[in-house]
């Protein structure tokens, strides 16, 4: 027998060039191009035997390339995309061989779970799953998401700051020198906005009055007026470059140099970790309450925040409505007890 008449065998042909394949079953396995070669003879052999593995074009390495020439991906805004790009580098070193067509929802719970001790990491890491399966879905290589539906781990909110933790933040920050911390906090308190955005204001952006901010989330534009604490921090704060927080002359202070500053300090005052956890967001949700507790209406907070839902906005609202009538209902009380 020829051995191009052997069983399984399949040629074809484009252009000038012909492709040799085993084909059996399942099995679709490309041979070498000269059906002469002992190479061809042997690797027809082990394609028949089921020694010859078969070659995967749905791995993970294959999804998370091609995720990332996506419309979807790059339509991100730049720090989305790189905290994107940990996860997915992450799910890759450990994964990207393996096929992915055959990830099952119970692998998603174990890689939430192993990331348990990080409940945040471990809700980012579940988010970025879904997201390549959904991918996968669009290229067809799978049916149905097996990461859709699995419950976030609980692991508490952002809080605002207590008064009482907001001071002992400025002091330690102050009597340690630590300008990096006590810039960021002074930016983030008097605006509203997020820590990557307060990283990036520049001194154009402040005109004495109103900072300039265009989120880095959302792409929005937003002018915040800036309240007399800020505005006379800055006024004493020397220039040291573009930049509020400088590095140098033309680039800003990295963002983990940042939170590292504010970590040493959140360590000296006890908020790191535990049931007394305390993190530089909360300095937004801080901001947000104290405008809610002063009876801002719901669009105005919107207009500080740049939150582009209500949603959020009346949380604050909630919070600052059952305080205020807590204290309504205290002072009734007493002056009722003063009466008799």
């Amino acid at each position: 027998m020829k051995k191009t008449q052997l069983p399984y065998l399949s040629r074809k042909q484009r252009g000038d060039r012909v492709y040799w394949y085993f084909r059996k079953g399942n099995a679709y396995v490309r041979l070498p191009d000269n059906p002469d070669s002992q190479e061809f003879t042997d690797a027809y052999w082990r394609a028949r035997s089921g020694r010859q593995k078969r070659e995967i074009k749905t791995t993970w390495d294959a999804l998370i390339q091609s995720y990332y020439q996506s419309p979807g991906f790059r339509s991100k805004s730049k720090n989305t995309r790189l905290n994107y790009r940990r996860h997915c580098e992450a799910i890759r070193e450990k994964n990207g061989k393996k096929d992915m067509t055959t990830f099952r929802r119970a692998q998603a719970i174990a890689a939430r779970d192993a990331l348990a001790d990080s409940w945040s990491k471990a809700n980012e890491r579940l988010a970025v799953l879904s997201i390549l399966c959904k991918h996968a879905m669009d290229k067809e290589w799978i049916d149905r998401n097996p990461v859709s539906g699995i419950a976030k781990l609980s692991g508490g909110e952002y809080r605002a700051w207590p008064e009482e933790k907001l001071r002992a933040f400025e002091n330690v920050a102050r009597s340690t020198g630590n300008h990096a911390a006590l810039t960021a906090y002074e930016l983030a308190i008097g605006t509203g906005q997020r820590l990557g955005d307060c990283i990036k204001m520049r001194w154009r952006d402040f005109d004495g009055e109103f900072m300039k901010v265009i989120q880095e989330k959302t792409g929005a534009e937003l002018w915040i007026y800036c309240p007399t604490r800020l505005r006379s921090y800055l006024g004493q704060l020397k220039k040291e470059g573009e930049f509020i927080l400088a590095k140098n002359l033309t680039q800003p202070l990295g963002k983990r140099r940042v939170q590292l500053a504010i970590e040493a300090v959140r360590i000296a005052i006890g908020v790191k970790g535990g049931e007394d956890r305390l993190v530089p967001h909360g300095w937004r949700y801080t901001a947000a309450q104290r405008l809610a507790e002063a009876g801002c209406s719901d669009s105005d907070i919107q207009a500080v925040t740049g939150h582009r839902t209500l949603e959020m906005v009346q949380k604050y609202r909630r919070g600052a409505a059952q305080k205020a009538a807590s204290k309504r209902a205290q002072l009734a009380a007493e002056r009722n007890e003063n009466k008799t």
